[in-house]
């Protein structure tokens, strides 16, 4: 069972005041580059995994999708979620993204935001999401970057310029890695960028795009702190098609 840190009382109100979760997909800087990467949703019917507050669920539906399943390990993510959704056609779950089995072919889309690197077996999902998929539909979603996973973070240090920089940590060293953010001992699991493409198509999907998302010089100027983003990724953002 993955960790359901999202549950932990201190971890969950300091999430909730992420710039993302306070103004939604306008709060996600990343948000255009990964909507770019989306087929045309219009009477599909779609999958959300690691849904959280529901923001993309309702976007999908808002965008013609015919139903949308929306899947959260946590509760108070799905509570969430369904506190501040009224459309019926989408469905929320608790369900673990580790072991959850989707029924087969009954989606034609699939999508995920910042969820798999809390996962310890990406081969399992990716198959089982192949499997939940009609033929020639797509999977889109993003991922923590390995680069900045492997990240020595929070020890970073400063070059001759005074900026700040992350040493790489042991990139080629996959599995477990334990990180404080908002809570402490919050358990993730590092695979290389290989090793994720090579999941998806040894599962048997077809990379499409490939995005190592770094903020624009406008995004940067409406919000200064995303500059230390350009020193280091810190998404992965994949399309795929079945």
């Amino acid at each position: 069972m993955a960790q359901n840190i999202y549950d932990n009382p201190d971890f969950f109100s300091g999430y909730s005041r992420l710039p993302r979760q306070v103004h939604g997909l306008a709060g996600a800087p990343e948000w255009p580059r990964l909507r770019a990467m989306f087929p045309d949703v219009a009477g599909k019917r779609a999958v959300d995994l690691g849904c959280g507050f529901g923001w993309v669920s309702r976007w999908l539906r808002e965008s013609g999708a015919d139903k949308v399943l929306g899947i959260d390990l946590s509760e108070n993510m799905i509570a969430r979620a369904r506190e501040t959704t009224a459309d019926t056609e989408i469905d929320y779950r608790i369900a673990d993204i580790e072991t959850v089995e989707l029924p087969e072919a009954a989606f034609d889309f699939a999508f995920s935001s910042l969820t798999f690197h809390y996962i310890r077996d990406f081969d399992r999902l990716a198959r089982m999401i192949h499997r939940a998929l009609t033929p020639g539909s797509h999977f889109v979603f993003s991922i923590e970057h390995p680069i900045f996973m492997a990240a020595a973070h929070p020890n970073w240090i400063e070059d001759e310029d005074g900026r700040k920089a992350w040493p790489v940590n042991r990139y080629s060293i996959e599995g477990e890695r334990r990180t404080d953010w908002l809570a402490k001992g919050v358990v993730k699991y590092h695979r290389t960028i290989g090793t994720t493409l090579n999941a998806l198509i040894r599962a048997g999907f077809a990379i499409e795009a490939v995005d190592e998302f770094a903020p624009t010089l406008e995004q940067i100027r409406e919000n200064p702190a995303l500059e230390e983003e350009l020193e280091r990724p810190m998404m992965l953002l994949v399309s795929s098609s079945r």
